[in-house]
C-alpha cells in the first residue's frame, strides 16, 4: 500500500517486533501510513524449501531471543495508500521459550512413511531431560518442565538445539529423492523476482526488488514509472571481509525524491542504522543514527530534514524487557550529527501528549498537505490515537498539538485530501467503513460517510490527484473502488480487474492520477498495475514479468465449513486439476487468526513441487483473522481465541470428509500467533492430524504474556496475565 493513511498496520507494525519477527519489509504509507512489504493484514504461506530442508529445527542465533516470537511489532502508524517503505518485516524468525507438551518433530516424522524411519534407524528424537518448575497463578499450580531451555546461553541448551537439529536433517535426509526434490523446490523457489514496497518521490519511483538467487532485498529507483530501473542501495556491499550480512528494513523518499533516508541491520538483528542517500549523485552522506529500529522517517517539504521514532538508550544492564519501551519523535537535519537531534513527542517530553512507557510515537507527515500527525501506537491494538498539528509549526517540544482521534472513536487508518481527512472505522460498522471531516475543524463523532458498510470488508484506500481509491476483500477476493473527487458519496465506482485475486500491495499519491497496485492469486503470478482513468483500463506496467512456473495444471476453490458453533468459515483449497478425492493426498492445511490479519490468496511457486508430487493445499481462514472484519477478528481473540483452532479443526474434518486426504496425511501449520491455532487443534484433536509444524510458533503464551519482551504490548489480543480473567484465558490456549 501506498498511501497516506495510518492504519491497523501500525500497531501490528510495532507489535511484530516486539514478537521478533522477519522477512519482508514494512513500506510506509506516504500518507503517513505504514505498511508491509506485503499487506500489513495477510499472512504469507510457508516456504516448501525450509520445510524441507529444516524441518523444524531452528539454529541457536534463531533462538538467541527467547520470548520474542509474536507475529507482530509494535505497531507503526499507518497511513493509507501511500507507501513509504517502512521496513518492518512480517514473518517471525524467533521462537521463544515454549513449554511443549507435544513434539512437533514427532509429528513432522507422522508424515514420513514406516520405512523411511526404519532406514534412518535414528531410534527416535534425543531425550528431552524433565525439570518442572511450578508457578503459581491465581490459585492454580502451573507445572512448567521445560523452563530449563529459555536459557539458550546454557551449553546444555545448546547441545540440545544441536542434537535436534541433527535428527531432523538425517530423518528427513532418507527421504527417497530428498536432493533431487530440494532441487526442485530451490529452482522453483528462484525463477521469478519479487517487488515490494513501491513508493514515489517526486516524479521518481523506488521499491524492494530481490532478483532469483538473491537472499536480501536491494532499493532501486526509476525516474518515472516507465523509466529505466538503478540499484540504489545493495546491502551485500555493506558487508565486510568476515562480517555479518546486512538487510535493509525499511526506506522513506523525500517529497522530491532528492534523497532517500533507509534503515540497514546487521546479521538479521533487525536493530536498524539509518543512513541517508542523495540518489542524485549517489552519495552516501554522513549521517549514522543508530536504534532506529522502527525509525518511520517522514519528511519535511523542502527534503532536509525529516522525523523519526528512535528507541531509548539502555544503560548497562538494564533488562532486555525495557528495550521497545520510551521511545520517541525526532527531528533530524540532513548532514548533521545524530546528537543534535531534537526530541519532539515523547514520554516526559511534552504534557500535551500523554504517553505510557509501552506507546510508541510516530510523526506522519504527507506529500502535498500542509499537515503532520503525531500518531500513538497502542502495541498490537489497531485503532490509534493521533493528534494534528500544522506542519510549519512543528519544530520542537513547544509545538501546540490539537488532539483528533481517540482510540474509542475505533479508526485504524487515515488519508489527507487538501484539509479533509478521511478515516476508515469500525465503529458501528464491523466491515468499516470510510468517514470524511475537516482538519480546520475536526469533528470525527459526526464525521461524513462517504463509503459506507457493505458486504466487502474496506481493508484499506488512499488519496491520489484524480480520487479516493478504495481496496475492499469480498469473500477473500480483492476489490477495487474509485470515488472521483466532488462525487456525491456514496458514489464510487468499481475498477475493472483482469481477473479474481488479491489486491496484496498498494500504493496512492497526490501528485498522481490514479493508483499501483499488485494483483495475485493462488494460480495466477502477481502483477503491478496502474488505474488510467482517462481510458478507464489498467495498464501492466512491466515491473514484472509474469512467472515463467507454470500453473495451468492447477486450480483453486474457494468453500464454506460449518464450524461447532454453526458459523461458515471460509476455506481455501488449491490441487492439481486432475486430482481424485480418493483419501489418498498429503494434505497441507495453514491458518493464522490473530490481529485481525487476512490470509490473502497468495502465488507460491515453490508449491508446484508439493502438487507434482500429489499434494493438496489448504487455508482455513479462521476466526480472529480479519476476513469479514472486525466482528471475525473479535471472534477469535482473548475469551473467545477457542473459536480460531476449532474453526482450523473443523476444517481438518471437512477435508478428511471430503476425501482430499485422511488423517494420517494430513499436516496441520500456524506461524507465529498462529502456533496456538495448530498447537490446540492437535492437543483437543490428536487422532485428526498426521503431524504438525507450529512454525516459531506461540505455544506458550501464559509464559510469553508474563515475562516476554512483547508480552504487555500483546496482551489487549490474547489476554492480561496479571488478572484472573486474563490468566484463565491464557491457560486455555496454552498447549
Amino acid at each position: 500500500m501506498m498511501s497516506s493513511s495510518v492504519s491497523r498496520a501500525t500497531s501490528r507494525c510495532l507489535a511484530r517486533a516486539r514478537w521478533r519477527d522477519s522477512t519482508s519489509a514494512w513500506s510506509r504509507s506516504r500518507s503517513g501510513s505504514l505498511t508491509p512489504g506485503r499487506h500489513p493484514r495477510r499472512s504469507s504461506p510457508p516456504d516448501p524449501l525450509s520445510i524441507l530442508e529444516r524441518g523444524n529445527s531452528l539454529t541457536p542465533r534463531q533462538l538467541s531471543q527467547p520470548l520474542q516470537h509474536l507475529h507482530h511489532r509494535p505497531r507503526v502508524p499507518l497511513l493509507s495508500g501511500r507507501t513509504q517503505a517502512f521496513g518492518l518485516s512480517l514473518t517471525p524468525l524467533k521462537i521463544g521459550g515454549c513449554s511443549m507438551r507435544r513434539s512437533v518433530l514427532a509429528g513432522l516424522a507422522a508424515l514420513i512413511p514406516v520405512a523411511v524411519l526404519a532406514q534412518a534407524n535414528t531410534g527416535g528424537p534425543p531425550a528431552t531431560p524433565v525439570r518442572v518448575v511450578n508457578d503459581t497463578i491465581f490459585g492454580t499450580v502451573v507445572p512448567d518442565p521445560y523452563r530449563w531451555l529459555e536459557n539458550v546461553q546454557d551449553s546444555a541448551v545448546l547441545q540440545w538445539l544441536h542434537a535436534q537439529d541433527n535428527y531432523t536433517r538425517h530423518l528427513l535426509a532418507a527421504i527417497p529423492g530428498h536432493a533431487d526434490l530440494a532441487a526442485r523446490i530451490h529452482a522453483l523457489s528462484n525463477a521469478n523476482p519479487s517487488i515490494s514496497a513501491p513508493n514515489f518521490g517526486g516524479k521518481r519511483l523506488f521499491y524492494f526488488k530481490r532478483l532469483p538467487g538473491e537472499e536480501v532485498n536491494k532499493l532501486y529507483v526509476r525516474d518515472s514509472l516507465g523509466a529505466p530501473e538503478h540499484l540504489l542501495v545493495d546491502p551485500e556491499r555493506l558487508q565486510q571481509a568476515g562480517g555479518p550480512h546486512w538487510a535493509l528494513d525499511y526506506y522513506s523518499a523525500s517529497w522530491d525524491g532528492r534523497y532517500v533516508a533507509y534503515g540497514a541491520s546487521p546479521a538479521g538483528s533487525e536493530n536498524s542504522i539509518m543512513r541517508i542517500l542523495d540518489v542524485t549523485t549517489g552519495k552516501l552522506l554522513p549521517d549514522s543514527i543508530d536504534r532506529a529500529q522502527f525509525g518511520g522517517p517522514s519528511w519535511r517539504p523542502d527534503g532536509r530534514a525529516f522525523f523519526y521514532n528512535r528507541l531509548q538508550k539502555l544503560p548497562p544492564g538494564a533488562p532486555t524487557s525495557e528495550k521497545y519501551r520510551n521511545s520517541r519523535i525526532y527531528l533530524h537535519t540532513v548532514g548533521q550529527s545524530d546528537t543534535t537531534d531534537v526530541p519532539l513527542v515523547g514520554l516526559g517530553v511534552m504534557r500535551r501528549i500523554p504517553l505510557e512507557p509501552d506507546d510508541i510515537p510516530f510523526m506522519n507527515t504527507i506529500p502535498g498537505t500542509a499537515w503532520a500527525f503525531a500518531t500513538i501506537a497502542h502495541g498490537v491494538q489497531n485503532e490509534v490515537t493521533a493528534y494534528v498539528a500544522p506542519l510549519a509549526d512543528v519544530r520542537d517540544s513547544t509545538t501546540v498539538w490539537r488532539p483528533l482521534i481517540a482510540p474509542t472513536d475505533s479508526i485504524v487508518l487515515f488519508d489527507v485530501h487538501g484539509d479533509d481527512i478521511y478515516l476508515l472505522s469500525h465503529l458501528h460498522a464491523a466491515r468499516y467503513r470510510v468517514l470524511r471531516t475537516n482538519l480546520k475543524s475536526p469533528d470525527v463523532a459526526h464525521a461524513a460517510v462517504v463509503f459506507p458498510e457493505s458486504q466487502g470488508v474496506v481493508v484499506v484506500f488512499g488519496t491520489s490527484r484524480d480520487g479516493l481509491y478504495i481496496k475492499t476483500l469480498d469473500g477473500g477476493l480483492g476489490r477495487l473502488f474509485r470515488l472521483a473527487w466532488g462525487a456525491a458519496p456514496p458514489a464510487a465506482q468499481p475498477v475493472a480487474l483482469p481477473y479474481d485475486g488479491a489486491i496484496n500491495s498498494f500504493s496512492t499519491i497526490l501528485s498522481r492520477d490514479g493508483a499501483l497496485f499488485s494483483l495475485e492469486s493462488w494460480t495466477h503470478s502477481p502483477l503491478w498495475f496502474a488505474s488510467d482513468q482517462k481510458t478507464g483500463h489498467l495498464t501492466d506496467t512491466g515491473l514484472l514479468p509474469v512467472s515463467p512456473v507454470d500453473f495451468s495444471a492447477i486450480k483453486s476453490e474457494e468453500v464454506r465449513v460449518r464450524a461447532p458453533d454453526g458459523t461458515m468459515v471460509p476455506l481455501s483449497i488449491v490441487h492439481r486439476r486432475d486430482a481424485k478425492q480418493d483419501a489418498s493426498h498429503p494434505l497441507y492445511l495453514d491458518g493464522y487468526g490473530a490481529y485481525g490479519f487476512t490470509y490473502d490468496p497468495y502465488f507460491g511457486p515453490a508449491w508446484l513441487a508439493w502438487f507434482e508430487q500429489g499434494g493438496v493445499y489448504a487455508v482455513c481462514h479462521v476466526r480472529g483473522g480479519g476476513e469479514f472484519g472486525e466482528a471475525w477478528h473479535q471472534a477469535g481473540r482473548g475469551p473467545t481465541k477457542s473459536n480460531t483452532w476449532r474453526d482450523l479443526i473443523a476444517c481438518g474434518d471437512y477435508l478428511v470428509a471430503q476425501k482430499w486426504t485422511s488423517p494420517a496425511r494430513l499436516a496441520g501449520s500456524g506461524t507465529s500467533a498462529g502456533g496456538i491455532e495448530i498447537g490446540m487443534a492437535v492437543t483437543e484433536r490428536p487422532e485428526l492430524f498426521g503431524a504438525a509444524l507450529p512454525r516459531v510458533g506461540t505455544l506458550n503464551p501464559l509464559r510469553e504474556m508474563l515475562v516476554g519482551v512483547s508480552g504487555p504490548a500483546n496482551r489487549p489480543e490474547f489476554g492480561d496475565p496479571t488478572t484472573a480473567q486474563g490468566a484463565r484465558e491464557l491457560l486455555a490456549m496454552d498447549t
